[in-house]
């Protein structure tokens, strides 16, 4: 059976549909950010905290403290970076305390932690060692447990849970060395062949690929007279004939990952082995990553906790003009920063895992907001880190070391976290996505109005319906609580944090009148203003972490648990965040946009190209994108299992 040797080639607009298509359509449950954004403050959603069943939280406590140990006492972060792997016992101490099956259900030999206590792991677990983070997120947050929870039938979930909780590592293949945040494009092909599929394509960045037992492949199947073809997803056994792990990718950070391109040639596959119906991939993709995605958060307050302790200890040590570097404002107000930021993310992160475990809300934007958030913010933290540690910061650990002083890996850590605003959707798709989510309301009801192949009934009907709903929801963005001076008064212990929620309030009201305003000024172009809309993404996500912030400082207070200094870290991240939505505010109609759009065109058209004058290019040789032309490997199997 051969395989298709061409590339899908599709237009803009075939693109969008395909994404579209794959976006959860409905919203069935109350969703805190989604409500933000149309300028409604439903802090009812969020407050009183939610809080885990006391059994969930017993048991989660239980395995932290036996992953800490074994992070104590058996990774060797500095052997890892040194020789870029984990080593083989590592990753066998990993299986055998049960760090494979954090989140699967105890039915299947998994742990069943919480989502809070998974992200807890994953952080402890990143602390110790970035990499290892990684390995564990890449097998549980995406790859084959997860979607197997969500959408496996029972006999998949009988066969391939129990291995991925205790033994077996799994990865999830998805991007292609010319398909990244685009899946119409994808090529690899998946032929249906009897009781099986026969996959041919190559897949890039495989996180786990390299040492993967189980593989999370999606593949493209022709439509046929029987089945609706399409991008599908498939649990395809990594030591099959035909699969080829052909590279072991190397990069500026996270240098222990196991990251591959794997090449399938006329790989059978059983039909059983399909994860949902044919085209139903994307759907699963996305799905998965609603939840997946608060394992890059996790990682992010890890470092921020860690930023926060070597800045603590160094700039006491470290001394300047008579006195220690910490008492000179331009240091200090780097520490606030990155003690506040830390604060926020914690409370973002364990914000959103709640609501994920209780499962009463739909968190398909906070998730969104909270990987965005977090990794933006995460690396400015580890980049103040190396400014306050000054030439230090810029030294490995090992020459530290090696010259006597102690060995803090500072541009190690900025160097792991330079990824996270790539990884699972690179800051910009994610500013595309949540934009997509927050407009919604608004396309339900006049999305026909700016469709060009609507017909003009639709596009009447469509008014009809629009000018109910606006009716109805502007005369609302006039005035809300956010303007009475007693308005959430129970924040108010000494330090006023209610006078952040009203600011959350009024500026969720006019952050939604600046939507609807965009949305009339450029109609069918808005999709177009990539600029606008990330400001308008970004000035979510500052109000969503302030309200956050807030919430958990409460939360600290009634506990008795560190509630003064909580709600002092609330207030001063909140200062800093209502400098930041000022300031994205202003620049959403004062901008460089369209200069901006000027250069590039001249910049692509070759018209300054004597700019670039009066250099070397140390660049090597090669194709910008490498071949992916099906067919049988070239190259010898790198794949490496850990047994």
């Amino acid at each position: 059976m051969s395989a298709p040797s061409s590339k899908p080639t599709v237009t803009e607009r075939e693109a969008r549909q395909v994404a579209e298509a794959a976006r959860e359509q409905d919203w069935r449950k109350p969703s805190f950010a989604k409500e933000l954004f149309l300028g409604r403050f439903r802090l009812d959603l969020i407050h009183p905290h939610p809080l885990p069943p006391a059994e969930d939280s017993r048991r989660g406590e239980e395995f932290l403290a036996k992953l800490r140990a074994f992070c104590e006492t058996q990774i060797d972060a500095a052997r890892i970076e040194r020789e870029a792997r984990i080593p083989d016992e590592v990753i066998s101490g990993l299986k055998e305390i049960g760090a494979l099956g954090m989140k699967i259900d105890t039915k299947y030999g998994g742990l069943g932690l919480t989502q809070v206590y998974y992200n807890k792991a994953l952080a402890l677990a990143g602390s110790a060692c970035p990499a290892v983070g990684v390995l564990l997120s890449a097998h549980q947050s995406i790859g084959v447990p997860q979607p197997l929870k969500l959408f496996g039938t029972d006999e998949q979930k009988a066969e391939f849970l129990p291995r991925c909780a205790r033994t077996d590592i799994s990865a999830f293949l998805l991007t292609e060395p010319d398909v990244g945040s685009d899946p119409a494009r994808l090529a690899t092909s998946a032929v249906r062949d009897g009781d099986a599929y026969v996959l041919d394509g190559v897949k890039l960045w495989t996180t786990n690929g390299v040492i993967a037992d189980l593989l999370v492949v999606m593949a493209r199947v022709p439509k046929t007279e029987d089945g609706k073809g399409g991008i599908t997803a498939f649990v395809v056994e990594t030591d099959s004939p035909g699969i080829t792990v052909e590279n072991r990718n190397a990069f500026m950070g996270l240098r222990g990952i196991e990251n591959g391109v794997t090449r399938f040639h006329q790989v059978r596959v059983p039909a059983a082995n399909r994860i949902g119906p044919e085209g139903a991939g994307l759907k699963i993709a996305l799905t998965t990553l609603n939840t997946g995605r608060l394992s890059l958060p996790a990682s992010c307050v890890a470092a921020g906790k860690w930023c926060l302790k070597i800045a603590r200890e160094w700039s006491a040590a470290r001394e300047q003009w008579g006195r220690p570097i910490a008492e000179h404002e331009a240091v200090g107000k780097k520490i606030s920063f990155i003690a506040a930021t830390t604060f926020a993310l914690e409370a973002v992160l364990d914000l959103s895992s709640q609501m994920a475990d209780e499962d009463r809300n739909d968190i398909r934007i906070e998730g969104a907001l909270a990987k965005l958030f977090a990794s933006e913010m995460g690396w400015l933290m580890a980049d103040e880190l190396v400014q306050i540690r000054g030439g230090r910061g810029f030294e490995t650990a090992e020459s530290l070391a090696a010259r006597g002083e102690k060995a803090v890996p500072a541009e190690q850590v900025l160097r792991d976290l330079r990824i996270n605003r790539i990884f699972e959707g690179s800051t910009e798709i994610m500013h595309l996505l949540i934009a997509r989510e927050a407009v919604d309301a608004h396309l339900k009801v006049a999305g026909d109005l700016i469709d060009p192949d609507k017909s003009l009934q639709d596009k009447a009907k469509a008014g009809a319906n629009a000018g109910v709903f606006y009716a109805k929801w502007l005369p609302k963005l006039v005035a809300g609580s956010g303007q009475l001076p007693g308005a959430y008064g129970e924040f108010r212990h000494g330090i006023d944090l209610s006078r952040h929620l009203r600011y959350v309030e009024r500026n969720a009201r006019k952050l939604a009148r600046s939507t609807f305003y965009a949305m009339s000024r450029w109609q069918g172009r808005m999709e177009t203003k990539q600029g606008f809309l990330g400001r308008i993404v970004d000035i979510g996500a500052e109000l969503f972490a302030m309200s956050a912030a807030c919430v958990r400082a409460e939360l600290l207070r009634t506990q008795g648990d560190h509630g003064r200094e909580a709600y002092q870290l609330a207030d001063a991240f909140c200062e800093q965040s209502r400098i930041r939505v000022e300031e994205l505010f202003g620049r959403l109609w004062t901008n460089t946009d369209s200069v901006d759009r000027k250069v590039v065109k001249g910049v692509m058209g070759g018209a300054y190209t004597w700019l670039e004058e009066g250099i070397v290019d140390p660049s090597g040789d090669g194709p910008w994108i490498a071949d992916t032309t099906p067919g049988p490997s070239k190259a010898d199997n790198l794949h490496r299992p850990v047994n």
